[in-house]
């Protein structure tokens, strides 16, 4: 059984920062899969946010780079998004998100087959 767990999304005012976590439970080793976020704001279509694969590759979506940093903590099962400098446009549920990892991770929803409940995240100007 797969579980991703969000935690850590508010309320906050433009400009301000926010950190995101995610506690997995994995069926086998934590590092055999991709992981990322992704956020989707209503009306709109589900977006990549930031991806991490195996060998601590990253890719940010072009909207967040230099702003948000992804990383994890292996031994503990667990995905952080820092997210400085926030915009409204940032407003989303953020979902945490896993796939098993075959060779290269990627920012597109349908290559993550699991999925978190997700937090919500809105920005204020």
């Amino acid at each position: 059984q797969v579980q991703l767990e969000e935690s850590g999304g508010d309320s906050v005012q433009a400009g301000g920062s926010l950190r995101l976590s995610c506690a997995a439970s994995l069926r086998s080793s934590y590092r055999a899969y991709c992981m990322g976020w992704f956020r989707q704001a209503p009306g709109k279509e589900r977006e990549g946010v930031a991806t991490i694969d195996i060998r601590d590759n990253i890719i940010y979506s072009d909207s967040v780079k230099g702003r948000f940093t992804i990383s994890k903590d292996d031994a503990k099962n667990m995905l952080f998004l820092q997210m400085n400098s926030l915009k409204p446009e940032d407003t989303a549920m953020y979902y945490c998100v896993a796939a098993p990892f075959n060779g290269q991770c990627a920012l597109r929803p349908l290559n993550y087959g699991y999925w978190g409940q997700g937090t919500q995240v809105t920005v204020s100007s």
